[in-house]
């Protein structure tokens, strides 16, 4: 709309504006693209076809540099010509309230949803309207007699150098293997260390590409087996694409490195016992810590069960406070299956049954 309406009225600003604004959905193309070729499989290229988005962002980036060069050299060496007002300023001023609008609809939807892409998108957006409120200021000046259209487009020319710019970085940085940024690596870190069996997580290995990350980590476990390590690897793995969209591949690697103490388990009914035959219904967990090589119980506390009286989804919330204690053992009695249990066999937690 701001194209049309730009050519028809005359003013460069708004048309510089248009292509400023043409930028988002080229960069839109450009993932439609990698998206599109990364489906496809060549045994040239065993982690995926994904930088495909990262060629198309290049040479995008190249287009818009150019486009911005050109607007910047139209409007400083090109005399000032009459600008019909009345066509051109209606649509700026409707696009830059549906600019904003949008905008502010993101960051709130954003906020609400806890989505750090959907609030820096937003923030993206209102930065934008900038460009269009330089061109708005341009028309009102013609308006009053003021002939200031080709400088609001030579300053538009700036943002769209900006949004070339960006881009053109980006895709250097990913073609040169950048690391995924500090914040999703802190949180894939932590998200893996929560896993009762891991120790800690030794070193993290990662790449973008299209946009999208590959992870190489290396992990401390305490198993009782390779089996099972490589079991809870497995997992791992999975739980990491599932929990991390962009996160396109991801490959654990565990070592070992057995603690002298076992953490136990025990879901009681009070400080004496006895034991408690439904795990979500139990009014305590005894936790106790215990030297492997004497069996000496070295520390005991209880833990009250703050969701015994939960009704909904009691088996999932106890399952994940019991994790949090990175437990080696559970004692049971009773029931032996149930939302809790199987998070923790899943986990790796080695379930003892007492009569």
């Amino acid at each position: 709309m701001k194209g049309v309406a730009g050519i028809k009225s005359g003013s460069t600003a708004l048309l510089s504006d248009a292509i400023h604004s043409a930028t988002d959905v080229l960069a839109s193309g450009a993932a439609w693209i990698g998206l599109w070729v990364a489906g496809k499989k060549h045994p040239s290229f065993p982690y995926g076809l994904y930088r495909a988005e990262t060629v198309a962002t290049l040479v995008i980036s190249v287009a818009i540099l150019l486009a911005a060069y050109e607007i910047g050299k139209t409007a400083i060496f090109c005399s000032e010509h009459p600008v019909d007002v009345e066509k051109a300023l209606p649509v700026a001023v409707i696009s830059l309230f549906v600019t904003l609008a949008f905008g502010f609809y993101q960051l709130r939807a954003g906020k609400q949803l806890n989505s750090p892409a959907l609030v820096a998108d937003a923030k993206d957006y209102m930065a934008d309207s900038l460009s269009t409120a330089v061109v708005l200021l341009g028309l009102l000046a013609h308006k009053i007699g003021l002939p200031m259209d080709r400088w609001a487009a030579a300053l538009v020319s700036l943002f769209v150098f900006r949004a070339g710019g960006i881009l053109l970085i980006n895709s250097i940085k990913e073609l040169m293997d950048a690391a995924i940024d500090r914040e999703t690596e802190r949180q894939i870190i932590e998200f893996i260390e929560s896993y009762p069996t891991v120790v800690k997580v030794e070193r993290v290995l990662s790449r973008i590409v299209g946009g999208r990350f590959i992870v190489d980590v290396d992990v401390i476990m305490k198993t009782p087996s390779h089996e099972m390590a490589d079991k809870i690897a497995d997992q791992i793995e999975e739980d990491i694409v599932e929990r991390f969209p962009k996160v396109v591949m991801a490959r654990i690697r565990p070592h070992f490195a057995k603690s002298p103490y076992l953490v136990r388990i025990t879901p009681v009914e009070g400080p004496d016992g006895p034991l408690s035959e439904h795990i979500g219904q139990a009014r305590f967990f005894m936790i106790e810590k215990i030297d492997r090589e004497s069996g000496k119980v070295e520390s005991r506390e209880l833990v009250e069960n703050p969701y015994r009286n939960v009704e909904k989804q009691k088996g999932l919330l106890v399952g994940k406070l019991l994790l949090s204690f990175k437990p080696d053992q559970l004692v049971i009695t009773g029931h032996k299956h149930g939302t809790a249990i199987e998070l923790l066999k899943k986990a790796g937690v080695e379930i003892i049954e007492k009569k």
